[in-house]
């Protein structure tokens, strides 16, 4: 019990590990009980938010409980109860935002009601751009406190009622010692003059936020080795993907609980081998659902049969994604060769400087620097004399 009362410090020196004690916190989970944590937010300019979401048990996610720490008090939300949460996003909407992983919970803010956050600090870039080789925040929480996080909770069904305690404490935590990690972080940042990088990274985030998840495209059933079949075999994979996606959806389940990926890229290379409509059923076997699906299933084969290859979706070119020619992928290369030098003068991760993609995209057009990367990134490219040398290794861009 005494190493529980070290101080932080002292634990993080001596490597005493120890499990956090969760805050008290404040269960809104009836119609009309959202009004302490509105009362709350009037009263500051930044909150701590986290998320607890479910797209393992049903066919779209979907938030389950949201998280705030708001002047010291801990409110957690059930966000499946039966209330107008219209309020509290438009109050959210107004607020700096401490986050840590931000990225997916925006994306789950905007898709919900096109929320924006007005701006951020989001405690998983800041580690990043201090090169901390593990940035989820049980392994910070670790690294600067000495605490030992559960992690039976990660994997929990957040949409089932009532949440159990052991469940309600593990969601506190996630917010309750974020603003501590954010001046810890903050602190290294402005010594690496790196503050105004982490402003640009979250505004970027907040803007990509704003296209939401991905959706509809037209050839998301393009699969696995999709590209390996032709003919009969593409029709049948395009049949049955579409079959699986309207049958999770009715069934409000994930669709690889329908079926997996294997079985549909089996049934399409049953089709191309010249295997009957029975022939490429009479292997499949869709676990406890199979008598109730069976039936859906057949009809979706037959009409993979019976649709005409040339008629499918063809996937567009992309200009922007050509292939390099010789000389760019030169430039590409004395890019990167330049990039990995500077990084490791910096104690930085080369692909927060530029990725692969961004590093192809500038050897197509050199001129569009800044508007392929943030300022800070662009700024560094300039410094690698390759960027200056050009496409040509002298000077002709």
């Amino acid at each position: 019990m005494i190493k529980r009362f070290l101080p932080r410090p002292a634990r993080r020196l001596l490597g005493v590990k120890v499990k956090p004690e969760p805050p008290a916190y404040e269960l809104l989970d009836q119609p009309g009980s959202l009004q302490p944590l509105l009362d709350a937010l009037d009263t500051v300019d930044e909150v701590a938010v986290d998320t607890e979401a479910d797209n393992m048990n049903c066919y779209r996610t979907k938030i389950c409980l949201l998280q705030f720490l708001v002047n010291g008090r801990v409110f957690l939300v059930d966000a499946l109860a039966p209330m107008n949460f219209d309020a509290l996003y438009a109050k959210l909407a107004t607020k700096h935002l401490l986050m840590h992983g931000s990225d997916f919970d925006l994306r789950l803010f905007h898709d919900l009601n096109g929320f924006e956050a007005k701006s951020m600090f989001d405690t998983m870039l800041a580690a990043q751009l201090l090169n901390r080789q593990r940035v989820g925040l049980a392994a910070l929480m670790e690294d600067y406190f000495g605490f030992i996080m559960s992690k039976e909770s990660q994997k929990a069904n957040w949409s089932r009622r009532p949440l159990t305690k052991k469940l309600l404490d593990y969601a506190s935590l996630d917010v309750w010692h974020l603003p501590e990690l954010r001046d810890l972080l903050n602190k290294e940042l402005v010594k690496l003059k790196r503050t105004d990088w982490l402003d640009q990274q979250c505004r970027r985030q907040i803007e990509s936020a704003q296209t939401g998840f991905p959706g509809g495209d037209e050839n998301a059933w393009r699969i696995g080795k999709s590209e390996k079949l032709r003919g009969r075999g593409l029709a049948v994979l395009h049949a049955v993907w579409h079959w699986r996606e309207k049958t999770a959806e009715r069934l409000d389940t994930p669709p690889f609980k329908v079926c997996n990926n294997s079985l549909l890229i089996k049934m399409g290379q049953a089709a191309e081998a010249g295997d009957t409509p029975a022939a490429v059923l009479g292997t499949i076997n869709l676990g406890r659902r199979h008598s109730r699906l069976i039936a859906s299933l057949t009809k979706a084969v037959h009409q993979g049969f019976e649709t005409d290859p040339e008629t499918l979706p063809r996937r567009k070119r992309n200009r922007d994604n050509r292939s390099l020619v010789p000389k760019e992928l030169a430039f590409q290369d004395r890019l990167k060769a330049g990039r990995d030098v500077l990084a490791t003068k910096l104690n930085l991760d080369a692909t927060l400087i530029a990725n692969r993609a961004q590093l192809a995209a500038i050897a197509r057009s050199p001129d569009e620097l800044d508007s392929l990367l943030l300022p800070w990134q662009a700024g560094l490219i300039r410094e690698i004399p390759a960027f200056a040398q050009g496409i040509d290794g002298n000077g002709a861009a």
